[in-house]
């Protein structure tokens, strides 16, 4: 179960988004990260007033390992 705590529910609120340098096409189907806060804010690019998902670095590192070692 998430707490509240980890979703930003309208994601606009927060600054620094950006998306990977490897996003393109047309598809809009990316995601985009905040930088600047003590989580990792992550959001739907097509939904930039809809909520974020806030993850622990440590997570979010673990993750990013995962899919750059092709484990995901």
């Amino acid at each position: 179960m998430v707490s509240s705590e980890h979703i930003v529910s309208d994601s606009s609120a927060l600054t620094g988004w950006y998306k990977s340098s490897h996003s393109g096409g047309d598809q809009g189907e990316c995601l985009e990260v905040a930088h600047g806060y003590a989580g990792v804010p992550v959001r739907d690019s097509k939904a930039v007033t809809g909520p974020a998902l806030v993850f622990s670095t440590g997570h979010w590192a673990a993750f990013v390992g995962a899919v750059k070692g092709g484990r995901v």
